[in-house]
C-alpha cells in the first residue's frame, strides 16, 4: 500500500490530548493552539485518540470530531495517525473510513478489549480487520488497559500483511520491546515506536524507530532533543537530557493517587502553560482539584521554563 510517509515513520509523535470543554465538546480553539505548539516544537508526526487522547471515555461523535479537526488543522504538514481500538471491528472499520476521508495518513490499532483473546485469535482478528482498513496499520500493545500482549511471533506473522506498517509498545517492558525487535529485523521499513518516554531514548539507542511520548504535549522540544540524540548515539547528551524526562515523569505524573494520575497531571500541567483552555477529563475520571493543582504548579515551578519553553 502507498503511504503517505517515509517508511519507517520515525521520531517523535506526540499522543495528542483531546482538549474537552465537557463530555460532549471537544475545545477546537485549544487544539488548534495545541498542534501549533506540537509543530513549532518540531516533532515528526501527531497521533490522535490513543490512550493520552483518553478515546475510550469519549463518544463517536466526539472522537469523529477529534480526528476530523485534528486533520483539518495539521494540514498535511505531518503525517498524521489515528486510534480505531474498539470492541467492534465494524465500528472500527467505519471508524478507520472517515480517518481516510479527514485526510489521516495511518491508522493505530490496540487488541480488543473486555473477552481477551488468545494469540491465535488474535491474529486471526488483525488477519480479518487490516484487509478491509484503507489505511497503513500500525499495531499498539497496551497490555495494561486490554489485557492482551501481542507476542512477538504474532506481531511477526500479522506483519506478514503489507497494510501492517508498525508497532507501538506501551508495556514499558524494555526486554519484551527488544524481543519484538528482534523477530522484526528483518523488515527495516517496519517502524518500532516505544511509548513510555523513561526509556524511549535507550529503546532509539537500540534500534528504535522513535516515540510516542505523552510529555511531548508540554516540551517537544525536550523529546525531539533526545530522540536527536539517541539518534547521533550522543550519550553525554542523552544522559543530559533523560534527568530533565524523568524529572517530568516523577513530578508531574505521580500527583494523584489512581491510574488516572498520569493523564489528570498532563493535562492539568497544559492547561496551566496556556497551551489548553481547561484540564476537563472525560468521564469515568475527573480533573484535579485545588490542592493537586497547586502541586502541579509547584512541580512545573521547579522547571526551568521561559517563555512557555522548558530550557534543558
Amino acid at each position: 500500500m502507498q503511504t503517505n510517509f517515509k517508511k519507517p515513520l520515525s521520531g517523535i509523535i506526540p499522543p495528542l490530548v483531546t482538549p474537552l470543554k465537557d463530555n460532549e465538546t471537544l475545545d477546537v480553539e485549544s487544539l488548534e493552539r495545541l498542534i501549533e505548539h506540537l509543530i513549532a516544537g518540531g516533532v515528526h508526526g501527531l497521533f490522535v485518540l490513543g490512550t493520552t487522547g483518553e478515546e475510550q471515555s469519549l463518544s463517536y461523535k466526539v472522537r469523529e470530531q477529534m480526528i476530523r479537526e485534528s486533520c483539518r488543522i495539521n494540514r498535511g504538514r505531518l503525517p498524521l495517525l489515528a486510534c480505531i481500538t474498539d470492541t467492534s471491528i465494524v465500528e472500527s472499520i467505519r471508524l478507520a473510513r472517515l480517518a481516510a476521508e479527514a485526510g489521516a495518513d495511518g491508522v493505530v490499532s490496540a487488541p480488543p478489549y473486555y473477552f481477551a483473546t488468545g494469540q491465535p485469535e488474535l491474529a486471526q482478528f488483525y488477519e480479518e480487520l487490516v484487509p478491509q482498513l484503507p489505511l497503513p496499520v500500525f499495531l499498539y500493545n497496551m497490555p495494561s488497559h486490554v489485557k492482551v500482549s501481542f507476542a512477538p511471533d504474532t506481531v511477526r506473522r500479522i506483519a506478514e500483511i503489507e497494510q501492517v506498517v508498525g508497532f507501538k509498545d506501551s508495556s514499558a517492558n524494555a526486554v519484551y520491546f527488544q524481543s519484538v525487535m528482534y523477530k522484526m529485523k528483518h523488515r527495516p521499513d517496519f517502524a518500532m515506536l516505544v511509548g513510555p518516554e523513561e526509556i524511549t531514548g535507550e529503546c532509539v539507542l537500540l534500534g528504535a524507530n522513535g516515540g510516542i511520548n505523552g510529555g511531548a504535549n508540554m516540551f517537544p522540544e525536550l523529546y525531539v532533543a533526545m530522540y536527536n540524540a539517541a539518534l547521533k548515539h550522543d550519550i553525554a547528551r542523552v544522559v543530559e537530557l533523560q534527568k530533565h524526562i524523568m524529572q517530568i515523569s516523577l513530578s508531574i505524573y505521580t500527583v494523584g493517587k489512581h491510574g488516572s494520575s498520569y493523564l489528570k497531571g498532563l493535562k492539568c500541567a497544559l492547561s496551566l502553560l496556556g497551551i489548553i483552555n481547561d484540564d476537563f477529563v472525560a468521564s469515568p475520571f475527573y480533573k484535579f482539584d485545588a490542592p493537586e493543582r497547586e502541586r502541579i504548579h509547584q512541580a512545573l515551578s521547579q522547571l526551568n521554563i521561559q517563555n512557555g519553553k522548558l530550557i534543558f
